[in-house]
């Protein structure tokens, strides 16, 4: 639960709950809900009273402070039924601090040392705010040995958050959790699929694993980097779970196809370096529409300057004539695409070239529709060229179209690796 009427108002991006999520994850347990809250006692009793309904284990960030909308003590207090406490041991951590910082210690931090009767403070204390564990009895039983919930209390400043979870919370909650085991994902990065097209094809493994409950599958929209495909396996060590991870990629990957470009960390632009570098290739290109966006995104990659020979930018007729030697065609077409292509590894001394030329819009170009593309590839000799047209606005056209040439120079390369 993330404390803070900013976070709702938009002020503020909440990243210590993904961070949360993500070391949940990595250590075995299971996390079911996130929710955001405002600095409102009733609400945030509210929301504390729904979360214990439905977990045995609680985690709020934010609210420590020494300010009067810092009320997340006052809220953990409610809920277990108990007044607050000045923990004298806490007060002397924080004057300290400010000792050491040279500073006097203003009046109003010493609520910050105020806990809840029968709750405990955490040994670690990066900053002022001291991170609280807080019992709490609940009608119903509980998930975990010894009887009871529990709320953890950490400050939303994200470093002392961090620091307080990792050696605070977590160990806690796997000793009370018992067993251990471990949560691992792998994502496969694909592109030339929709969402639903990849679903169908994947139903028969997802059925399986519904059954046999080793792993899930998950679909993520990804806009103009593709759609992923995540698998997650929870097991009861690291090996186990690499195993299952293993399996069901060798799967996945056997029904999906070439559509699968990577996974986890690699991007389209990486795949397509690597690729290059392993045949020994040097690559040119001619960005019309695209306007160096292919090349923008092939130099992020480290070790791009041994693949990339260069880029020309013929937006002008006249640069694609004069500069690439292309013949004075209609400019969104295959010929035009192909000879800037073609262009592009002569001018600039390359094994391959990549071309694009089309009409971004919103407007018509030379007798094609908004959105049309047309790619050009020149390899081994060889010219070919593929047209593809994005019903969208002008920048997500340029972007699409960088990335399925992208693609086109990748399926490619794997075919001529054989």
């Amino acid at each position: 639960m993330a404390v803070g009427t900013e976070l709702l108002l938009g002020q503020i991006v909440d990243t210590n709950s993904s961070w949360i999520g993500e070391q949940l994850a990595l250590a075995g347990i299971d996390s079911h809900f996130q929710t955001k809250v405002g600095d409102n006692l009733d609400r945030m009793i509210a929301a504390f009273e729904q979360a214990l309904d439905r977990s045995d284990a609680v985690i709020v960030c934010g609210g420590l402070g020494p300010t009067p909308d810092d009320i997340t003590r006052e809220a953990i207090a409610a809920v277990m039924g108990v007044g607050l406490r000045r923990d004298e041991a806490v007060v002397e951590r924080i004057r300290a601090m400010f000792y050491r910082r040279d500073r006097q210690m203003p009046a109003n931090n010493l609520q910050q040392a105020d806990v809840p009767v029968g709750a405990r403070v955490m040994d670690v204390q990066p900053g002022t705010a001291p991170g609280l564990i807080c019992p709490v009895s609940r009608d119903g039983g509980s998930g975990h040995p010894g009887g009871g919930k529990v709320i953890y209390a950490v400050p939303g400043v994200p470093w002392e958050m961090q620091k307080m979870v990792s050696e605070c919370v977590l160990p806690d909650l796997q000793a009370r959790a018992g067993e251990r085991h471990v949560i691992r994902s792998r994502t496969l990065r694909t592109w030339g699929h929709s969402e639903s097209g990849l679903a169908e094809l994947l139903e028969p493994e997802m059925r399986r694993l519904d059954s046999t409950g080793e792993a899930t599958i998950a679909f993520l929209a990804s806009g103009m980097e593709g759609l992923k495909v995540r698998i997650t396996a929870k097991a009861a060590d690291d090996e186990t779970a690499e195993g299952v991870l293993s399996r069901v990629e060798s799967r996945a990957r056997a029904v999906i196809g070439e559509a699968v470009f990577g996974a986890d960390d690699d991007t389209m632009e990486s795949v397509v370096v690597d690729l290059m570098q392993s045949q020994g290739l040097t690559l040119a290109l001619a960005e019309s529409v695209t306007g160096g966006l292919i090349a923008a995104r092939l130099t992020d990659v480290p070790g791009a300057s041994k693949v990339l020979r260069g880029a020309v930018v013929p937006y002008d007729r006249e640069i694609k004539t004069g500069v690439l030697g292309a013949p004075d065609v209609n400019a969104v077409s295959s010929e035009m695409a192909l000879a800037m292509a073609e262009g592009a590894c002569r001018v600039l001394g390359a094994d391959v070239g990549l071309a694009t030329t089309g009409a971004a819009g919103p407007d018509p170009h030379e007798g094609a529709e908004a959105g049309t593309v047309w790619i050009g590839l020149h390899l081994d000799g060889e010219g070919e060229a593929a047209r593809v047209r994005f019903n969208m606005a002008r920048t997500m056209v340029r972007q699409l179209g960088t990335i399925t040439a992208l693609n086109l120079l990748r399926t490619r390369l794997l075919a001529r690796a054989g």
